[in-house]
This record gives structure tokens, sequence and C-alpha cells, in this order.
């Protein structure tokens, strides 16, 4: 069974940055697509970004779009999410998840297969 370890999480203030890192293992990292989805306070599960063909495409949701990046280290098997001009509504607890690529909306929790453990973002005023 594949195993997806977060990480890089913390507290910073409204405009600052903060890069998450996801490291895979136990599973082939080029037959699957990655995705990093949040869970604020009081909120369902959102799709944030996802990264599929191998690192050559990726997605983003609107609310993230110009200020997060996603991106892949196929070595080190790990997916890299650089959240930049953070806002006190991108606070939550962030997960990366990864399907065997195939059909399905990359922004969608019920497209995939398995999940870490998430990693917690506080941004202050």
């Amino acid at each position: 069974q594949g195993q997806l370890v977060e990480s890089g999480g913390g507290s910073v203030q409204f405009g600052g940055s903060l890069r998450l890192v996801c490291v895979a293992s136990g599973f082939s990292f080029y037959t699957h697509d990655f995705g990093w989805f949040r869970r604020g306070p009081g909120k369902d599960r959102e799709g944030v970004a996802s990264i599929y063909s191998l690192g050559r495409d990726t997605e983003y949701a609107d609310s993230v779009k110009g200020r997060f990046t996603v991106s892949p280290d196929t070595f080190k098997m790990t997916i890299y999410l650089q959240m930049d001009n953070l806002q006190p509504d991108d606070t939550a607890t962030y997960i990366c998840a990864a399907r065997r690529r195939g059909p399905g909306p990359l922004l969608s929790p019920r497209s995939y297969d398995f999940w870490g453990q998430g990693t917690q973002v506080t941004v202050s005023s």
C-alpha cells in the first residue's frame, strides 16, 4: 500500500510564504497523479492543486491561481506546493493525495485513491 507523508506546514503572517512537501513511497511515482487538498475550519475538503502527466500538466483552484505552484521531484518521489502571498482564508489542514493515472476530475477528492495525514497551515492577519 502506498504512503504519503506531508511536512512544511506552520504559522505565517498575511502575505508570507510556505513550501509544503509530500514524500511518496510504496508505489510507482510514474503511474500516478497527485493532488493537494485542504480542509479549513468548518469547511469541506477543497481541491487546491494537481500535477499529472509525469509533471507536465498542472491544475489549480481559482482561489490559489497565481499564488500557489505545484511541482515534482521524480528522483526524490516528492511533490511540493509552494504557497506565496498567503491569506487568512488559506488557513487549513493541507493534505496530499495520489491516484493511478486515469479519468476523473483532478481537483475532486473522490478521484483519489489514498491520502496523507496532513499538515497544518495557519495564516494570521
